[in-house]
């Protein structure tokens, strides 16, 4: 009689496919991971999908500033002359996708338009709903299209849904690079504080604690004093600069607790090198934390930006920086635009920073299943 034939056993499965059955049950922080991808998508995307895809999307109208969400007005447009156009580099799908495009054309607002020859027209200037156009003027004719500010205008006369839109890309790139300067600089530090120790651990444990000390804000402002320079690279280098005290604490502890293991001692008796027991042994293994804390780094990076870029001090105007934006609101706190101006991009800035907060949350969990059953 033949033997049974006994099912075959389960294959073996790596650690992180378990970390993501983990992470995608947990549905708040799947949802932050997603509304993350779609800002990435956005911000990535960038001039090529925005209403206004000039430079900095500020392409604005005296005479439709502070307007309310929802309006629709018609423009009639010229071409520019090439007395204008010279010197301009030429465009390209590339160069639109970096810097915009610069308008090749004048356009004007206006309420009414009426062909009066082959080469003129009769319009009326636009005017705010509820006040009386203007008297015609007879100007050359052009071609009349229709746009519609989604989410309005602000007090330059901009569309406000395509500046939120730009906006993505300064705030999560600050947010990237200052999270990979800080990691970077974290994890160099406090793996030779934790794995060494001794002096090594006393003096840099004491440069951690002094700037730990300082306020963010405070180390900002030095360091663009001492670049003698304000914009959007010296605040990706700035906030980048000022959030690896918390990484390089987290790596010292983990460090200091992993350096007497087996097989940290067995590497050092096989004569495997320093760095390659760091880099290929000791920090792989610190891969769930340093993630959790990357995520709460984008999102404090992204607080920090919009914070210095209200006061002045970050991402300079015409720039779409959301706390830019929102000190351009709060400017306005008293008339009917000033409420909306505040909220859109503080609504911006709240929910990315909830998502990335979710999502830190959910990586949490995910690599410490303990910490889920408390």
């Amino acid at each position: 009689m033949a033997p049974p034939v006994l099912p075959a056993p389960p294959a073996a499965r790596p650690p992180g496919y378990y970390v993501r059955q983990r992470l995608w049950q947990n549905r708040p922080a799947v949802f932050g991971l997603v509304f993350i991808a779609l800002c990435a998508l956005v911000s990535v995307l960038g001039y090529w999908i925005l209403p206004d895809n000039s430079p900095d999307a500020s392409h604005g109208f005296v005479a439709l500033q502070k307007q309310g969400p929802g309006l629709t007005v018609d423009f009639l447009r010229r071409p520019l002359p090439d007395s204008a156009l010279a010197g301009r580099p030429s465009s390209n799908i590339f160069r639109t996708w970096w810097r915009g495009r610069e308008p090749t054309y004048e356009e004007a607002p206006i309420a009414a338009y009426q062909v009066q020859g082959p080469d003129s027209a009769l319009v009326r200037p636009w005017a705010e709903p509820g006040t009386a156009p203007g008297p015609p003027q007879r100007v050359a004719a052009g071609p009349r299209v229709a746009r519609t500010y989604w989410l309005g205008t602000d007090k330059a006369g901009r569309d406000e849904l395509s500046r939120l839109l730009l906006g993505t890309r300064i705030s999560l790139g600050i947010g990237l690079v200052a999270v990979l300067i800080s990691m970077a600089l974290g994890m160099a530090v406090g793996a030779l504080a934790g794995y060494f120790g001794g002096w090594i651990d006393s003096v840099l444990l004491g440069v951690m604690t002094v700037v730990w000390s300082i306020p963010g804000i405070m180390l900002v402002i030095a360091i663009s004093l001492a670049l003698d320079s304000k914009g959007v690279w010296v605040s990706f280098v700035a906030v980048g600069l000022t959030m690896w005290v918390d990484v390089a604490r987290v790596v010292r502890g983990q460090l200091l607790s992993l350096r007497s293991a087996t097989f940290v001692e067995a590497g050092r008796v096989l004569g495997l090198p320093t760095s390659r027991l760091i880099a290929r042994h000791l920090l792989p293994n610190l891969r769930g934390p340093l993630l959790v804390l990357a995520t709460s780094n984008f999102a404090a990076a992204i607080l920090l930006e919009a914070g210095l870029s209200f006061l002045g001090l970050g991402v300079q105007p015409p720039a779409p920086s959301w706390g830019l934006m929102v000190k351009e609101g709060y400017d306005l706190l008293g008339t009917q635009a000033g409420l909306w101006l505040t909220v859109l991009p503080g609504a911006a800035i709240s929910l990315l920073v909830l998502s990335f907060n979710l999502l830190g949350n959910g990586l949490r969990d995910a690599y410490d299943p303990k910490t889920a059953l408390r």
